[in-house]
């Protein structure tokens, strides 16, 4: 018995790592075989995270110009993925118009407004870029109603919104869009036919947006607009009705994996952190390898 037992898990950690998954000692395989839920993280674990810019719409008195240009400036500062989205389709777009992206001001004093947006300074005024919560928040005019019922439309199509307003004026809103990754829905079927009842989604996304890619892949529950220390609740609130794994790519999800019974990273062969936190690392960014 004394041999047996070791054995058999130095043979169960080997085979996982075959299969490119590290499993960091006895206790988080054996924790696998107990698992009643699974959480995802949404961005970059069951979608691609690579957000497009699918939408651009302008208020009435903005032009599609003057909003990308303010856009593209303040977001190059970021190193959001979606602020990446931003300025790569941003730029794309403006060139195709011939906007001279060469004479643009360079926006400066990046702030990052956390789970809400940004503001920085863009030729002497303030810019604020974000969902609409933000605008609540932050002094100056309220969001008109015809950029609220905008919003709406667009995040009840799928969309992650974000807001421009370029000091006291509103210059419009864009749309990003992120698909869902081609193997997440089979990957869903195969974990329920291994025994995994539940099946949950949690997300600093909007509810509506978090919805729709549940939907589309086969979640259980979508849970949306939760910041990173609700995702840490989410996941005590989840452990004390069973044992959980938390699943995502490790840069800012590391507090609620580090709460699970079992935390996953996915495509751990980029991030140190995600290595450091997780009880299992798979080491491609391939969600085949999790059943």
């Amino acid at each position: 018995l004394a041999i047996s037992t070791p054995s058999a898990v130095l043979s169960g950690v080997a085979r996982a790592a075959r299969g490119g998954v590290l499993v960091k000692g006895g206790g988080p395989l054996e924790n696998l075989g107990t698992l009643g839920a699974i959480a995802f993280d949404k961005t970059g674990t069951l979608t691609e995270g690579k957000p497009r810019l699918a939408d651009v719409v302008p208020l009435e008195g903005a032009s599609e110009d003057e909003l990308l240009r303010v856009a593209v400036a303040v977001e190059s500062l970021s190193d959001h993925p979606l602020a990446a989205a931003v300025v790569r389709d941003g730029k794309e777009r403006l060139a195709s118009r011939d906007a001279q992206l060469s004479t643009m001001p360079e926006a400066s004093d990046l702030q990052s407004i956390t789970g809400r947006g940004v503001k920085a300074q863009f030729d002497g005024k303030s810019v604020y870029i974000g969902k609409d919560d933000l605008f609540a928040e932050v002094d100056g005019p309220p969001l008109p109603e015809a950029m609220r019922e905008q919003v709406e439309s667009l995040e009840s199509a799928g969309r992650t919104t974000m807001i421009v307003r370029y000091g006291e004026r509103y210059l419009g809103v864009l749309g990003l869009m992120d698909t869902p990754r081609d193997a997440a829905k089979a990957m869903i079927g195969r974990l329920r036919e291994l025994g995994v009842r539940r099946m949950i989604m949690i997300s600093g996304d909007n509810q509506q947006v978090v919805d729709a890619v549940g939907k589309e892949v086969g979640i259980d529950e979508a849970w949306g607009d939760l910041m990173p220390d609700d995702k840490v609740d989410a996941i005590k609130k989840l452990r004390q009705q069973e044992d959980v794994a938390m699943v995502g790519d490790g840069v800012n999800d590391a507090p609620a994996m580090a709460n699970a019974t079992v935390g996953i990273a996915m495509g751990a062969a980029g991030s140190d952190v995600a290595l450091e936190t997780a009880d299992v690392a798979l080491m491609a960014d391939d969600l085949n390898h999790l059943p």
